[in-house]
């Protein structure tokens, strides 16, 4: 692997150190909305520490107004032994919201869910067929706000290759897979933006072949860059 593409030990070192000043605390029930609602460390017109979104790239005013409902993705790094890929899903055409754009497999933390890693596994095994025995889940990235009004809590896990993917028709249209090396190389990052409500906005966008990975997707994967390559994105 390249200098900036850590192996497994690597990877999972990486994450554990940023997870150690991330003030991971474990809850359960409406405890989590508070947990992940807590910016009692930002003072008014501040992003809090560790929340990332579309603000990144955007002047203060494209952060979503509170209260955000809680949400939660998987991120699957799946080891191939002489390669590191990342999971993704292409959402199925006829969805409400975000119909067709990349994503990964996650959704929103129910009542239910005693923490955010336990609907991160919980979605990935309805969308993909991912039993969550399989994953080894090693840390978490920072929360991503977007404007749509969820706070997303990205978590990071190890897949054995090899399970039998049963993508669920509703709400997958394709499960593919992107080099990690790929998104450790910062020449593969690009900011694009659009005309949205009068304002012109900001994100990044990690086109891979054919596809198009753009919006929150693309901005936790290049939080996935800065954390395991110590470098920070560009135009941030």
């Amino acid at each position: 692997m390249t200098a900036h593409s850590p192996d497994r030990a690597g990877i999972a070192a990486r994450i554990l150190a940023t997870q150690s000043h991330l003030d991971v605390r474990r809850s359960s029930g409406a405890a989590v909305s508070q947990m992940l609602h807590d910016d009692s460390d930002a003072a008014p017109g501040e992003v809090a520490p560790n929340r990332r979104g579309d603000h990144d790239l955007n002047e203060i005013g494209m952060r979503p107004n509170p209260p955000l409902t809680p949400a939660a993705v998987l991120v699957p790094l799946l080891d191939h032994g002489d390669r590191i890929t990342v999971l993704l899903t292409e959402r199925a055409a006829d969805l409400r919201a975000h119909a067709g754009q990349i994503s990964f497999p996650g959704g929103r933390i129910d009542p239910g869910d005693a923490h955010p890693e336990a609907a991160a596994l919980r979605e990935a095994e309805e969308e993909v067929g991912l039993p969550p025995a399989a994953v080894e889940v090693i840390g978490r990235l920072d929360t991503y706000e977007v404007r749509t009004g969820f706070e997303i809590t990205p978590v990071v896990g190890f897949v054995e290759p090899g399970f039998d993917v049963v993508a669920d028709p509703g709400e997958v249209a394709d499960v593919f897979e992107v080099p990690l090396a790929f998104i450790l190389d910062p020449a593969n990052h690009e900011r694009q933006s659009r005309v949205f409500q009068g304002k012109r906005r900001f994100f990044y966008v990690l086109p891979y072949e054919d596809r198009y990975i753009w919006g929150a997707t693309a901005g936790m994967l290049v939080n996935l860059f800065e954390v395991l390559t110590g470098q920070t994105a560009r135009w941030r």
